[in-house]
């Protein structure tokens, strides 16, 4: 075959709906292969979409389409030969934009090969005319094959009267005349055989060009047979039951509410991966605050076996000061003892020396 992929992707397949021609009716359960083909035979270009073996995407580029981005990840175009109207979703926006781009680049090659073909058909409808146009158009008549009247009754009907009249006088000018007339009958039907080659030529061109036009031809009936065929087949599926029209509907619902709460979770997601960076700022913090804790917990309990310590000898030096004390007391209790027998022992002494 001549047609060859040249580029592929994978996305979601859409149609619009032929009904309301508002909802997407998706005509995939998963992402497929999305190819561009080029025909060489043809000079086409081609959008192609299997799901098994089943044909969701048969759209030949032309130069009035246009591939239009709705979203970040999903694009459209319509194509008027199949009467829908295609929808692409994407899994990356880098994917759409090297579809878009493809899709451009495409459509100027159609558009090219168009005015290429539109130029050649004229080139060669019209090679008759570029060679010898006086010429081509001198056979065409009766007159110019067989002579206009005067030529054909002319160079006859002002001989013979004169023949009949001086037979022997111009006998020698009716020859040369006759001569002339040879002459100028083999130059015409050089110029007629001249003239014949080169229609057969414009001919035999012509022909070959109507060959190639008819091959052309056949080969544009056998693709709108099978694009024909292929309309058929998609108008029975899409107009199978009411049911799987609803399923459909339903489908479409549903894939637009887990877009929605896919997006929901995707900023969920976000905001869940801020928390959790945050969480770990916290956790390093955390971390921080917990070796700086059991630095303090360690020098607490230092201190604590130092305050039980200084409460011990504390409490030796309170008992060692009562101890002191009491010793203090009962030195005191002895002393003024010995000061009141002093006393005794003065006021004794005194009397004795009063006495004597």
């Amino acid at each position: 075959m001549g047609e060859q992929p040249i580029f592929s992707t994978r996305a979601h397949v859409f149609q619009i709906d032929p009904t309301t021609k508002k909802n997407w009716v998706p005509t995939s359960k998963h992402a497929v292969t999305v190819s561009y083909f080029f025909d060489s035979t043809r000079n086409v270009y081609r959008i192609i979409s299997l799901d098994g073996s089943k044909a969701i995407i048969n759209s030949t580029i032309t130069p009035n389409m246009t591939f239009t981005k709705t979203s970040q990840k999903f694009g459209q175009w319509a194509d008027s030969r199949a009467n829908t109207v295609y929808g692409l979703g994407f899994s990356s926006e880098s994917n759409l934009a090297k579809f878009a781009e493809k899709f451009v680049e495409f459509k100027e090659a159609a558009r090219l090969a168009k005015e290429k073909s539109q130029e050649k058909m004229e080139l060669t409808s019209t090679p008759s005319q570029e060679s010898a146009p006086g010429d081509l158009l001198s056979p065409m008549t009766p007159e110019s094959i067989n002579g206009t009247e005067d030529e054909r009754v002319t160079p006859d009907a002002p001989h013979p009267p004169e023949a009949r009249a001086e037979p022997s006088q111009n006998a020698l000018s009716f020859s040369h005349s006759s001569t002339n007339i040879n002459k100028h009958w083999e130059a015409e039907l050089a110029a007629l055989k001249g003239n014949n080659a080169k229609l057969t030529a414009a001919l035999l061109e012509s022909t070959a060009n109507v060959k190639q036009w008819k091959q052309q031809l056949g080969a544009y009936q056998e693709e709108a047979e099978r694009l024909h065929k292929r309309v058929t087949e998609l108008e029975c599926v899409s107009g199978q039951t009411t049911v799987i029209k609803s399923q459909k509907t339903e489908l479409n619902h549903t894939i637009e509410e887990l877009e929605l709460a896919l997006q929901a979770k995707e900023e969920e997601l976000e905001r869940l991966k801020a928390e959790v960076e945050s969480a770990n700022e916290f956790q390093s913090q955390r971390e921080s605050l917990t070796h700086q804790l059991q630095d303090s917990e360690s020098r607490n309990q230092t201190l604590v076996g130092q305050l039980s310590d200084l409460e011990q000898r504390l409490e030796s030096s309170q008992q060692e000061q009562e101890a002191f004390r009491n010793s203090l007391r009962s030195l005191l209790e002895l002393l003024d003892s010995k000061i009141f027998e002093l006393t005794e022992l003065r006021d004794t002494l005194a009397k004795l020396l009063e006495g004597s």
